[in-house]
């Protein structure tokens, strides 16, 4: 059974299955120990996902021009789009390339970086990350640029010290298994802010999120996220959730933005691309496994949607691949 079509378990809520789906990829965990003055900035990571906790004294986190945040201890600041931004003891400290600075690599996925001016001190836990799966890919388009969360319940901080001491102890020793335990920990963590976000966010309450949260529009894209090779219809989704054709098409369209029958071919089109990434799959194949009943049908709908041929996506990828 391919990766995209595996059995998810069948939660009470649409949302809470596709937080169960989200899996990172690639966790790169760095934990600095500072000193003021200090400053770095971190690069531009297309694709990639960081996320910052502060674990002693406090820090500024700022993205361009923006206003600047001041994370305290305990605080977590989730930078979900791969912007490039600033991280400093105070506004107007020097800031230098993360890459110029010095940093120990402990192992594969874990980096420790001793730096500053031998002032206060400020600890700090990096990672960067993707998500691989499609579900994953498009809650991240749901986020703002920066999700801070500056205070947690008492419980939930208790753990998340825990968790923290748990992943740097796992890096250090480097035991059999501990990179898959980091990126398992990297998952919770993460899960664990966003769900937070939701919960308080205001914005939270709107678009493709407040469609996974309605009754019933929340069951259709769930009952597409399960079986997107399934011939769906208005009629047959609508008898899926209680409601008429055209109750349901006026409702899906008002919460997601788009038409049902549109976003499934969205869907299925993203999954494409995802699988055309990931490697070596015959369009036909690929085809088949996403309900079209022949490969020039899949390829039209793929260069109708994504505005490119799926071949070039092979090559692209291919490439790139070459060039690394």
């Amino acid at each position: 059974m391919k990766k995209y079509q595996r059995e998810f378990p069948r939660f009470s809520d649409p949302l809470g299955e596709t937080l169960y789906q989200l899996r990172l990829n690639g966790s790169l965990y760095a934990l600095s120990d500072l000193s003021a003055p200090w400053g770095m900035e971190m690069p531009v990571l297309p694709g990639m996902m960081m996320f910052h906790i502060i674990t002693q004294g406090q820090c500024w986190l700022q993205l361009g021009d923006r206003e600047p945040i001041l994370m305290r201890q305990g605080s977590l600041a989730l930078v979900p789009h791969g912007l490039g931004h600033r991280l400093m003891d105070e506004l107007g400290s020097e800031v230098k390339s993360f890459f110029d600075l010095p940093v120990q690599q402990i192992s594969e996925r874990y980096e420790v970086l001793e730096y500053g001016g031998g002032g206060t001190k400020t600890k700090l836990t990096c990672c960067v990350m993707s998500f691989d799966h499609v579900s994953g890919q498009q809650l991240i388009t749901q986020l703002p640029e920066v999700l801070h969360i500056d205070s947690w319940d008492n419980e939930i901080d208790n753990w998340l010290q825990q968790t923290l001491r748990f992943i740097a102890r796992e890096a250090h020793d480097q035991k059999p298994g501990g990179q898959t335990i980091m990126s398992n920990l990297a998952d919770i963590l993460v899960i664990q802010a966003i769900r937070t976000w939701i919960d308080t966010a205001p914005e939270a309450s709107k678009g493709w999120l407040a469609a996974l949260k309605d009754k019933q529009v929340g069951r259709a894209l769930a009952a597409i996220h399960r079986q997107p090779e399934k011939n769906w219809t208005i009629a047959n989704l609508a008898k899926d959730v209680g409601l008429s054709r055209s109750g349901l098409a006026a409702r899906f369209t008002a919460f997601v933005g788009e038409p049902v029958i549109q976003y499934l071919t969205r869907w299925r089109m993203l999954i494409a691309r995802s699988r055309l990434q990931e490697g070596a799959i015959s369009l036909g194949e690929l085809a088949g496994q996403l309900g079209y009943q022949s490969e020039a049908a899949f390829s039209r709908a793929f260069k109708r949607t994504m505005g490119v041929s799926p071949g070039s996506v092979r090559k692209k990828e291919q490439a790139f691949k070459y060039t690394k």
